[in-house]
């Protein structure tokens, strides 16, 4: 179960919100807060996993209650105001949905919002890292939104100045998360770098020459630092 508060200033928005989170079976309801104050005091006594959010409210707005919290729950916010989105994300908001809100977009949020709490319980399990919860995805945030990558669907990672490119097919999903964090998500037994800037998926390597790994039409150059260790893990594999 995830328990759940709404923050807003307008009674109609509040009860659209209430109504929506009685439709669905793992949402618990543990307040509804008129104002940013009123959600402090909810939020000390803890235990809260997800708050929706309206972002112009008095007194307190929304955007300066999260940045008030060392340490928040997942956050939704919900407002009239699309001008806030980039800053919204910046914060490390889940989404951003726009008033009125339908209730199969409302949907697609908390199951969204589901899956990121469940990984982050499970990854607090016994203090176990995540990719020994068994699981065969992670989160990445891109392109102000947070995306779900399935582990198999990866070809490669190629790290850049400011950002990570994760290809998964034609196209590469770009995130400022860093190198070494993706890789730590990454599970050891089918991910290896070859090169400072390259991360290659075992599974998709077509073929490999003395300086070179190709996946599908793509030539990834495996260099000094990493060639030892890689041919080492291949060998054990022929």
């Amino acid at each position: 179960m995830i328990n759940c508060i709404v923050v807003d200033d307008e009674p109609f928005a509040i009860g659209l919100l209430e109504d929506f989170i009685r439709k669905v079976p793992f949402l618990e309801l543990v307040q509804t807060c008129e104002n940013a104050l009123e959600a402090l005091e909810i939020l000390k006594r803890g235990n809260i996993d997800l708050m929706f959010l309206d972002i112009k409210m008095p007194d307190i707005n929304g955007l300066d209650l999260l940045k008030s919290l060392k340490n928040p729950p997942v956050v939704i916010f919900t407002t009239a105001y699309s001008e806030f989105a980039v800053e919204s994300y910046n914060l490390d908001a889940l989404d951003y949905l726009l008033k009125p809100v339908p209730f199969d977009r409302f949907l697609r949020s908390v199951n969204k919002a589901r899956e990121y709490i469940e990984i982050g319980r499970a990854g607090s399990n016994a203090d176990i890292p995540v990719e020994k919860a068994e699981l065969d995805y992670f989160f990445v945030k891109a392109n102000y939104q947070i995306l779900k990558i399935n582990f198999s669907d990866i070809l490669y990672l190629e790290g850049l100045k400011d950002y990570v490119k994760i290809y998964c097919g034609p196209k590469a999903i770009m995130t400022n998360q860093s190198m070494k964090h993706i890789e730590s998500r990454l599970p050891s037994a089918s991910f290896v770098r070859v090169h400072r800037s390259y991360i290659v998926s075992l599974d998709k390597i077509t073929s490999i020459t003395k300086n070179r790994v190709v996946i599908g039409d793509k030539h990834i150059p495996v260099s000094g630092g990493f060639r030892d260790s890689f041919f080492q893990l291949i060998e054990k594999n022929l």
